[in-house]
């Protein structure tokens, strides 16, 4: 059983060498997202992206987010986001797309898939090629 320990060197693994290939980072993290973690009682998924600074410099992020609430004895510990980011130096047509969007608030899994990817934020990044992609897990 996946645990949320061990869930960023799982991904990583499932990605292998094709970090920097957003089309199968997709796909993977697609697939991912349909595997039981332990403890896990619903599925918390995101898409996001837009321009921020968080590194100092603006940069147009691509984000895919897997989010772990932790219980330790059935209390509250902490929250766990394991992200699929990629970043792009920005441009006139980056700075037009920014979204957040939640899984929790479709009926299911594969809806919230297929609304991402209509998207046009989802769809013009896809195809551009990133200057960093990164597969790394945070507390927030």
């Amino acid at each position: 059983m996946i645990t949320v320990k061990n869930t960023e060197s799982y991904l990583k693994d499932k990605i292998g060498e094709d970090a920097d290939d957003i089309k199968k980072v997709w796909e993977t993290f697609k697939d991912f997202c349909k595997e039981p973690v332990e403890g896990e009682e619903d599925k918390e998924i995101l898409f996001q992206c837009g321009i921020y600074d968080f590194t100092g410099e603006e940069l147009f992020h691509f984000d895919f987010v897997r989010q772990f609430t932790v219980y330790e004895e059935d209390e509250y510990s902490r929250m766990e986001q394991l992200h699929c980011e990629f970043l792009f130096k920005p441009t006139v047509e980056l700075r037009k797309l920014e979204v957040e969007e939640w899984s929790m608030d479709y009926d299911d899994i594969d809806g919230f898939f297929n609304h991402i990817e209509n998207l046009q934020e989802f769809k013009i990044p896809l195809n551009l090629k990133p200057i960093k992609s990164e597969i790394y897990q945070e507390e927030v």
